[in-house]
């Protein structure tokens, strides 16, 4: 049988949740039946990762949507690999390959991996957003996305229609509480008694990594053994390191760039917390989750799904650093409490989030639409 060429897209070639979504849809995608080529807008680790794995990778350098200057590589890429699919992750990626796949009559599947636009943003940009969003669905053979809660918003904000929803998906064999893990602590001058409030995420405003250093300070404030292990990276980056160093932060923060060595970063955590403004279905989550780590988060789309407040974590309100900081308080005061929501939140992920299944189900996908 005649394998089916698929070229995944992304916007970027650092590893983040849609990143490592990619990485696991490839790793587990049944190469009997596909050969997985990748584009990406940018140079990055995942690169790295794909080509160690043997998949051929590409990088077009650019950081626009819908890069005039960047239609003709691309329309060329695709006839010089002869692509038979294109899998577009996320609105960036998708709005570059729309013109160079209709030219060629390649059919295209567009993943959401949470809207562009937001009720945050300014009127006149969440309208441009959300119009861009509606023509990137209309004219893409097919819309998956990762989380009921972002169906539901397409379909009231533009009417979106037969899209699939197919939550992300957590490698449990690399994310697994019982594995071997190199104990982090010692290296990043915590003590072992030290209860660690965990922020792994990109360092941008989407994720509020502002409020979880409040939130630390404050908590800190309230009781010397609480901490906070902030480890991303991103535009934020100047305004974080900032922050620290303003509030004399570093005794108590230990600040890293990007690292690869996550289920080690989540093992030496005793909770996860991720303050974000909007998400599809954080991958950061599930793999925190998957860890067996207390979760404290804001109700975005995809977290409101996973997270029963009091149940499997902790539900807070948006741009309330002071909510996180109580609820980091709390956890450290009841070890049990903090044990329980991590027992639960493994659970979760064990029975919905395998990556296996979320590979095989876009699969029948790609069979679908080629």
């Amino acid at each position: 049988m005649n394998k089916i060429k698929v070229l995944e897209v992304i916007r970027q070639g650092q590893i983040g949740g849609g990143e490592s979504h990619l990485l696991d849809l490839v790793t587990f995608l049944d190469k009997e039946r596909f050969e997985p080529v990748c584009l990406s807008f940018t140079s990055g680790e995942m690169i790295n990762r794909l080509q160690a794995m043997g998949i051929r990778c590409h990088v077009i350098d650019t950081l626009k949507p819908f890069d005039v200057k960047v239609q003709r590589q691309i329309v060329q890429l695709l006839r010089d690999e002869a692509v038979q699919l294109v899998h577009a992750h996320g609105s960036r990626a998708a709005s570059n390959m729309l013109y160079p796949a209709r030219h060629l009559h390649i059919p295209i599947i567009y993943t959401v991996h949470g809207w562009s636009f937001h009720d945050d943003q300014s009127l006149p940009i969440r309208l441009l957003r959300q119009w861009s969003e509606k023509l990137i669905c209309s004219m893409a053979d097919k819309v998956i996305c990762v989380s009921q809660s972002n169906a539901d918003t397409g379909r009231l904000r533009f009417g979106l229609k037969d899209a699939e929803v197919i939550e992300n998906g957590i490698n449990l064999v690399r994310f697994n509480p019982q594995g071997t893990f190199r104990d982090l602590r010692q290296m990043f001058g915590f003590a072992e008694d030290d209860f660690i409030a965990g922020f792994v995420a990109r360092c941008t405003k989407q994720k509020a990594p502002l409020d979880f250093l409040e939130a630390v300070r404050l908590a800190h404030a309230q009781n010397c053994k609480i901490k906070g292990l902030f480890v991303g990276e991103g535009d934020m980056d100047a305004e974080v390191d900032a922050y620290i160093a303003d509030h004399q932060m570093s005794d108590y923060v230990y600040r890293s760039k990007f690292r690869t060595d996550v289920p080690d970063l989540l093992n030496c955590i005793n909770a996860y917390c991720l303050p974000s403004l909007w998400e599809g279905l954080s991958i950061a989550l599930l793999e925190a989750m998957a860890m067996g780590k207390a979760i404290v988060a804001t109700p975005t789309d995809g977290t409101k799904e996973v997270i029963v407040d009091e149940k499997n974590g902790m539900v807070i309100p948006f741009e309330r650093p002071q909510a996180l900081a109580d609820a980091i308080v709390r956890l450290h005061g009841d070890e049990a409490l903090c044990k329980e929501y991590g027992k639960q939140a493994r659970k979760v992920v064990a029975l919905r989030f395998n990556a296996q299944r979320v590979s095989d189900a876009v699969a029948a996908i790609y069979m679908k639409n080629t």
